[in-house]
């Protein structure tokens, strides 16, 4: 009996992530190598590990809406600098993607998305929140002996 991924699995996987007007935003097979996921350590969507979950060695073609991928954007998530905390940084360009230090000491990358006088509006939501998402997702192998 073949083994189908369980709510605990290893999984190594060939994806390619596409959105709505076709565009690729992810591809672990444009560099070769096949990424490997744990499925409950929070790594994952809740709405991605349930449509991995089942699942059997094989490919498939699945789908997400926002709130089952990268989430909904939140307003509170939309941070203003002023120009005076960029300093270091150099002139900030809209668009950029640029790390943050959280209070807690870790790192978030936020986007640049106006620059306005001394103002500086700063997009911490993921990159494709809001977006619906495409999987080709390949499982390759479910529990892989992982190397320490």
């Amino acid at each position: 009996m073949s083994k189908s991924v369980q709510s605990n699995s290893a999984v190594l996987v060939h994806f390619t992530l596409k959105l709505d007007d076709g565009s690729t935003a992810e591809s672990t097979r444009s560099n070769g190598k096949p990424a490997l996921f744990r499925l409950g350590d929070t790594s994952l969507s809740e709405g991605l590990e349930q449509q991995l979950l089942g699942l059997k060695e094989g490919r498939k073609g699945l789908s997400l809406e926002p709130d089952a991928a990268f989430g909904v954007p939140s307003p509170d998530l939309i941070q203003y600098f002023s120009r005076r905390e960029f300093i270091d940084a150099g002139e900030p360009e809209i668009g950029a993607i640029m790390l943050f230090t959280a209070m807690d000491g870790s790192e978030m990358p936020g986007v640049i998305r106006e620059v306005n006088g001394d103002s500086i509006t700063v997009d911490f939501n993921h990159p494709l929140a809001g977006r619906t998402v495409h999987f080709d997702i390949e499982v390759l192998e479910i529990d892989p002996a992982l190397e320490e």
